[in-house]
Order: C-alpha cells, then structure tokens, then sequence
C-alpha cells in the first residue's frame, strides 16, 4: 500500500479484532450477556472491515488500462466507504436490536467472571493497536489537529482505523459499565442498556465514515495550502505570465490532477512553449510531489485575470 495508507495499523488492528472476537463469543456463549454477543458481533465486523481496506489497497494498485486510464486508485475510496456501511448494518444495527430485545427480556449474568475478565483482555489489547494508529497517523498528519486530519487526509484508511479503534475502546468501557452494573444490581435490562450504548455508538461513527469517504469518492481537489503552492510554482519561471485558471483533482490518495491555462509571451516559438510547458511542469512536481498527472494549456493573457 502507498504511503499514508497505514499498513501496519490496519495489520494491527485485524491480529486484535480477531483474537478479541474469539475471546468475546466464548464470553457471550458461558454468560449470555447481549453486550458480550454485540462487542463480538463489532469486533467480527472490523476484522472484516480491515480486510476489506487491505483488499481495496491491493486492488488500487493495478496498473491503468483503456478501460480506466486514470488507474484504479480511487478503489480505496470505494473500499473505506464499504467499511462505513458494514460497520453500519453489521456494527450498528445488530447492537441495537440485541439492546432492544435484552432489555425487553433481561436475565441475569451468569459466570460473571468470563464477560469481565475477557473485556479488561479487549481493553488492552485495543488500546495496543489504538498506539499503534496514533503513531503511524502522527507520522504523516503533520501540524494538523486529528479531527481535521480526519477531515482532510486524502488516504482513507487511517482515519478509519483512527475511529473504529476509538469507537472500539469505548464501545467496550460502555459493555464493561453494563456488565458492570447487571452484575451488582442482578438487573440484566443494564446489560440491555449497554448494548443500546455500543450500537448508538457505531451507528454514529459509521455516519461519520460515510460521509466523509462519499466526498472522496465525489471527488475532492487539493488543499488551499498545495493549491497556493501549485500556482507559485507555475508563475515561478520566467517564461509564465500568469496563470489564467486552474483546477485540481485527486485521482486516488497519492495521485493529483493538475489542469491550468497559462499566459505565455505572445512572441514565443513553438519550442519555446514546449520549453516552457516541460519547465513549469517540473516546478510544480517539485513544490507538491503528489501532482502526477499535469496538463498544461498556453493561452495569451487577452484581459485580467479574475484572479
């Protein structure tokens, strides 16, 4: 996977998904607790979830064909907006239908000690493969604040991860208050009402994603810091009078799209411009490393320039 993909979170995050699922269910299966049966219902679906985002890596790596000439990274994008919507209906839904149907039947807890002491395993080994997001997401968010990076990164993935493993740590602090609570009131509705917790919870975190990952898809162009980055490097060369207008595109996480109309000297030959043209496209992938793809129109400046 490119770089910003965060390959070694999204390994993380499924080792620990996997392991804590398995210990979940055998939780759920002595004690019978529905926050139990929902956290390791969330944690099967993220194990998914982080499959799918190395499969969507794998696959935008393909190289471009007629069919596609731009290549297939927006696959990403399609890939981390799939995630969204499992951890909606998988995640979400069936939390709250397992809350809902507990607290409409509740029974007490039996053989507490399994559901505790596999939630303070969870915990743990979350908070291991939250580190390790955290560490890979500081490497590339730079002076970003983290809900701006979440907000603004361009590779899907380790936002996702970012907010599965959060939503993780405290969907299961919320099972461990329910548990928590049924077990010392002998009220198993607490049960019921924790699990409504976990699923409000992923609900609101797969909203998120969606929306988020629906504006890559839509397509979104560079930051205002690289697009004012991209318009000084083109007017940098001596030859370029001015940039007319341009537009940026984001073919997938590591790929840009720059299209501009320049102002070239009206007596320039035709080398000249081509000279021109080749000199300005370097600027620019030296200023922003992520614009790949440049197409560059000479024009006359025939009037102002609105900008």
């Amino acid at each position: 996977m490119a770089a910003g993909g965060g390959t070694k979170a999204i390994v993380a995050a499924l080792v620990a998904n996997l392991s804590i699922a398995a210990a979940k269910f055998v939780a759920w299966a002595f004690s019978g607790s529905s926050s139990m049966l929902a956290e390791a219902v969330h944690s099967l679906a993220d194990s998914g979830n982080q499959g799918l985002l190395l499969l969507g890596g794998k696959r935008a790596q393909r190289a471009a064909t007629k069919e596609h000439p731009f290549g297939y990274g927006r696959e990403r994008y399609v890939y981390a907006f799939l995630v969204s919507i499992v951890l909606f209906s998988v995640g979400g839904l069936f939390a709250v239908y397992e809350g809902y149907h507990k607290i409409e039947d509740p029974h007490e807890i039996e053989h507490w000690y399994w559901p505790v002491g596999v939630l303070v395993f969870a915990i743990i080994a979350e908070s291991f493969s939250f580190r390790t997001a955290i560490k890979e997401t500081n490497e590339v968010r730079g002076s970003q604040g983290w809900w701006e990076f979440i907000r603004r990164a361009k590779a899907p993935e380790l936002p996702v991860i970012l907010l599965e493993d959060l939503g993780a740590l405290i969907g299961l602090v919320l099972a461990l208050f329910g548990v928590g609570i049924a077990i010392l009131t002998g009220n198993g509705v607490w049960d019921g009402i924790g699990t409504l917790c976990i699923g409000a919870l992923l609900l609101l975190i797969a909203a998120v994603l969606a929306l988020e990952t629906k504006s890559l898809l839509l397509g979104e162009g560079a930051a205002d810091a690289d697009v004012e980055k991209i318009h000084a490097a083109l007017e940098a060369g001596e030859d370029v009078d001015e940039v007319i207008h341009m537009k940026t595109l984001y073919l997938g996480p590591d790929e840009l799209l720059v299209a501009a109309k320049i102002a070239l000297g009206g007596e320039d030959t035709m080398a000249a411009v081509a000279r021109a043209i080749d000199e300005a496209e370097a600027r620019v992938r030296e200023a922003v490393p992520v614009a790949r793809v440049i197409y560059l129109e000479p024009d006359l400046l025939r009037y102002p320039s609105p900008n």
